[in-house]
């Protein structure tokens, strides 16, 4: 194990300089989901020059690829996944452009030993993680059936144990009624802003009634055009999320209800759907998480700056998690303790310590992966794990 080790490191260190390139290059370069196309170029180019068979466009996502070097030898299939959108407005401040560069780092690295070791290394180009993710369709085509273990890492303020996220609906809620003066003959009106105001009266008191893990959270996209009309169309869009993905969908109906009853209360209709994707719960998969922790501690991070994870919202590797067994590490990049989707951790993202950071965490990711590549009893007992978490 430690001469695999040895040689990925040296792999990884030698690689480093076109790592932080690409990681400087993309987080520089901005793109939102599904519109990754210089992301995408470039870590598909650095992938084929490291020796992976590439496809491109996978599932007809034009910015997603997959990306595999196969050996000779069989084994067991290791999947790291690669993000790289951006947000709107503020760009990396999500740190893809470190996410997508350690997946990179760690191909490179267990392409230095996968020859001798045997197995499949796999990479995923997963578009859109902030939206419509990627690894959604993925998932429920089948892609990661026959993974044994699926790896990526978060950058972060402090390193964190892959923990779970929150399943997720994204609710649309369109409300139509009939415009009129609202001085001269408002009587003639069907006021469509009176309904999206009770939906979200609706949904306050239904709070009341839900679980300490529910979040359901939205905003009026649309709310009328001028004070003196009657609106005959409004908007509003919602988060509904919960840990686990049958409550979610409990929840989802009730929500559904209270704007059926808004509409019905103002004599307005309403249309439902999906803006974005439904995401489900990341169920780590504890015994790779602990593989994952013990090589931080071999390389030196102690116990007291490994936390547990904190709630970070809903993730599309949830998708995952329940079609292979993955993990979702958070890893300090930064110094300062910004929060992610801020321009302060952006900035900070964006500096020569984080990209060192960045090829620490290729490393770590590699390290683990080759653990699984190697130990028959440890690939037994992450899948007696992730069979007993579904």
């Amino acid at each position: 194990m430690n001469e695999h080790k040895r040689k990925i490191r040296e792999a990884i260190d030698n690689y480093a300089p076109r790592l932080k390139e690409l990681a400087a290059y993309i987080g520089a370069h901005p793109e939102l989901g599904h519109e990754e196309k210089l992301a995408s170029a470039k870590l598909v180019d650095a992938l084929e020059s490291l020796g992976y068979s590439v496809e491109r466009g996978t599932l007809g996502i034009p910015t997603a690829f997959l990306a595999e070097y196969r050996s000779s030898k069989p084994g067991p299939i290791i999947g790291l996944l690669a993000e790289y959108d951006a947000l709107p407005d503020i760009g990396h401040a999500c740190g893809h452009h470190l996410i997508c560069t350690m997946a990179l780092g760690a191909a490179a690295g267990l392409r230095a030993v996968a020859d001798g070791t045997g197995g499949t290394i796999r990479v995923y180009g997963t578009p859109a993680e902030e939206t419509k993710g990627a690894k959604v369709d993925m998932a429920n085509a089948g892609l990661f059936d026959d993974c044994d273990v699926a790896l990526m890492a978060h950058p972060y303020h402090r390193h964190e144990r892959s923990g779970s996220s929150l399943s997720m609906d994204a609710l649309q809620f369109e409300f139509r009624g009939k415009p009129a003066h609202a001085a001269a003959n408002p009587e003639q009106g069907v006021n469509a802003l009176d309904a999206v105001v009770q939906l979200f009266n609706n949904v306050a008191m239904l709070r009341q009634q839900t679980r300490s893990d529910t979040r359901i959270h939205g905003i009026i996209a649309e709310g009328g055009q001028a004070p003196n009309i009657i609106p005959d169309y409004t908007m509003a869009q919602f988060y509904v999320r919960s840990a686990a993905r049958a409550y979610t969908d409990e929840l989802s109906r009730k929500v559904k209800a209270c704007a059926e009853a808004a509409a019905l209360a103002t004599g307005c209709t309403v249309e439902v759907s999906n803006y974005e994707y439904s995401y489900d719960e990341l169920r780590t998969n504890h015994a790779l998480s602990e593989v994952y922790t013990a090589n931080l501690m071999d390389e030196g991070i102690t116990p007291d700056e490994i936390h547990d994870a904190e709630d970070h919202g809903s993730l599309d590797l949830g998708n995952v998690s329940l079609r292979c067994p993955a993990i979702h590490p958070f890893i300090k990049v930064v110094d300062q303790p910004f929060n992610l989707h801020t321009v302060e951790f952006r900035n900070a993202a964006q500096t020569p310590p984080a990209y060192e950071a960045m090829v620490f965490g290729a490393k770590m990711l590699a390290f683990t992966a080759i653990e699984v590549l190697t130990n028959a009893q440890l690939r037994a007992r992450i899948r007696e794990k992730f069979e007993a978490s579904r």
